[in-house]
């Protein structure tokens, strides 16, 4: 058994297929297959469940997956060890990131640009998933570090929590709409979304079960009729009149697309609901020095928010949410 076959393994199963894994890996496929169907064969068991479009670990594979997992990261660590010897920083981190949940808030190009800049030879892989997904990935150690909603309440044990933005949740209309009545109102009552068509994020995402967890304490589920990830998409499509939009505070487009006019934002109250993005990683930290070193700048680089007001808002119609 080679090291790098326990490489080419596990690269398969994060990227799903041969070929992914090869375009990451920098190799012919063929010559891939042949490493995999020779780890197999020394091990006497299929590792890979081939009959699908995704290729999957078979149960063996599944069992096998934590320990190649460990091999490789102890090897990565015997390197970065040395290395902190000459200081230079090496490896590979895991960086998940919710589907724009920080545009207007922080520039995540930008940040990484300027982290590449001063760690050259330290990859950072970024993947774009929902928070149920990367919470997830979190405790099994498929990411290292995440931007993220927290989707439960109270987050999930394993994992620690720094929030990055709180902000209130609100209702995007297009003008005519009846909630928009009285013209000066600038906040809604949650019972007044019931039965109306809702246009909001993806299940699995923040928002939506801060949305969903409010609705239900309301005794009413959300007529949620469109979905998209982006809230830029949601907006346009409140614009449009196909029901009104549920999203962050900020995160609404100011007109409509085309110049159908100007888009009303209410905030949602009695309940008030917070739209909430964490830094999230390992309650026992981060596993190689890459992965701290990376932790510590998105910390020194996020506007983090302060303990007592990520836990609950001064509104005593708020209750505390989850986002994105």
């Amino acid at each position: 058994m080679e090291l790098r076959q326990l490489r080419y393994f596990v690269t398969i199963v994060e990227e799903g297929g041969f070929t992914r894994a090869a375009a990451r890996l920098h190799l012919a496929q063929p010559g891939l297959s042949a490493q995999i169907r020779q780890l197999e064969k020394e091990l006497g068991q299929p590792l890979l469940d081939r009959s699908h479009r995704s290729v999957t670990p078979t149960e063996a594979g599944r069992a096998v997956l934590p320990y190649a997992r460990a091999a490789l990261a102890a090897v990565d660590a015997v390197r970065q060890t040395a290395d902190a010897y000459t200081g230079l920083l090496r490896g590979r981190v895991r960086l998940g990131l919710v589907s724009g949940a920080t545009g207007h808030a922080f520039d995540i190009a930008s940040f990484l640009a300027d982290f590449h800049d001063a760690h050259p030879a330290l990859e950072v892989a970024l993947t774009e998933d929902s928070s149920e997904r990367m919470q997830a990935a979190l405790l099994t150690g498929e990411l290292d570090v995440a931007l993220l909603g927290p989707t439960d309440e109270p987050p999930p044990s394993g994992l620690t929590f720094h929030t990055v933005i709180d902000v209130p949740l609100v209702v995007v209309a297009a003008p005519g709409d009846p909630l928009l009545t009285p013209s000066d109102r600038t906040s809604l009552p949650l019972a007044e979304l019931r039965d109306r068509a809702l246009i909001c994020l993806p299940r699995g995402t923040g928002v939506r079960a801060a949305l969903e967890r409010a609705c239900a304490h309301a005794g009413f589920r959300p007529r949620v009729t469109f979905e998209a990830a982006a809230p830029a998409v949601l907006a346009r499509l409140a614009a449009r009149g196909l029901g009104v939009a549920v999203l962050p505070k900020g995160e609404d487009g100011p007109d409509g697309p085309d110049g159908d006019g100007p888009l009303r934002t209410l905030t949602i109250v009695r309940p008030g609901i917070r739209a909430r993005i964490a830094l999230a990683w390992r309650a026992t930290g981060p596993t190689s020095p890459a992965a701290r070193v990376l932790l510590d700048s998105l910390r020194d680089s996020l506007p983090l928010v302060p303990p007592d007001r990520a836990i609950a808002s001064n509104d005593p119609e708020e209750r505390p949410g989850a986002s994105r």
